[in-house]
């Protein structure tokens, strides 16, 4: 009896000290009861009471609680390896977002980059063609006048000179003098071979005595490029290149030809 005693008052105490540091313990016996647990820890306990044992209170509950304990650390671990992994998986979700943010953005800013560019390449030719579509060159280059406009003599059947003769040596570059179209390329009686450029602003030039031509009707040419050249063909007394500026495309429309080319920023 003894020995029952004091096993029954060693087991108290373990009992007690236990529910002491763990009586969220207990809440696991409800869940270890609905499986069957508690009940066969427990059967030994009620059958050492039916016949007086000593054992009855040492492998009792306790027990239960004792196993209830250890589920209870098994289910914070589990949670708390759960929390873990959901707080990585959502880290990771957020960084990928994040990349694919940064990439989106990275790719905006590149178009915008890109059309900028773009626009600015575009705005830059623009430009540069109205410049060119504006632009008055010479007709002959490191040429000089040789006769002036409105000269008298019998060599003309106006009476006077209705353009400017350019010094040239036969098989020089004639140029257009701006951006235009042609008009006229062929013969032109006294003026031997020769071509009328219309230009952008509505005015004409007239290009005579040429030796040969390099363009035709209809054809878009710009400032400087070539459209014959010079020669002594028709009504000349030698290689020059006579330059008329009109305001429109027939005879008897001309106009100074030197004030013309100076107007158009032409330094001559």
């Amino acid at each position: 009896m003894a020995f029952g005693s004091r096993a029954a008052g060693s087991g108290k105490h373990r009992g007690s000290s236990r529910l002491s540091r763990k009586t969220a313990g207990y809440a696991g016996i409800a869940a270890l009861a609905t499986t069957g647990v508690v009940g066969t820890l427990a059967a030994p306990a009620f059958a050492a009471d039916s016949h007086g044992g000593p054992s009855v209170e040492d492998t009792g509950a306790l027990n239960a609680v004792v196993v209830a304990d250890g589920l209870q650390d098994d289910i914070e671990v589990q949670a708390a390896t759960q929390q873990t992994a959901a707080e990585s998986v959502a880290a990771q979700a957020q960084a990928e977002a994040d990349a694919k943010t940064r990439a989106s953005e990275a790719k905006r800013m590149a178009e915008a980059k890109e059309k900028a560019e773009k626009e600015a390449a575009e705005k830059a030719a623009k430009e540069e063609a109205r410049k060119r579509a504006n632009t008055f060159v010479a007709p002959v280059d490191g040429s000089y006048v040789s006769t002036q406009y409105g000269a008298g003599g019998g060599m003309w059947s106006s009476g006077s000179h209705t353009g400017i003769d350019f010094h040239a040596d036969e098989g020089t570059s004639v140029h257009a003098v701006g951006s235009g179209t042609i008009v006229e390329a062929g013969w032109g009686g006294a003026y031997g071979n020769n071509v009328v450029i219309r230009h952008n602003d509505g005015t004409y030039t007239q290009y005579g005595h040429l030796l040969s031509l390099n363009v035709s009707v209809g054809e878009s040419v710009t400032a400087g490029q070539q459209i014959g050249l010079s020669g002594s063909t028709g009504n000349s007394s030698g290689p020059h290149l006579h330059f008329e500026a009109r305001t429109g495309a027939t005879y008897g429309t001309d106009i100074n030809p030197l004030a013309y080319l100076r107007q158009h920023g032409v330094g001559i």
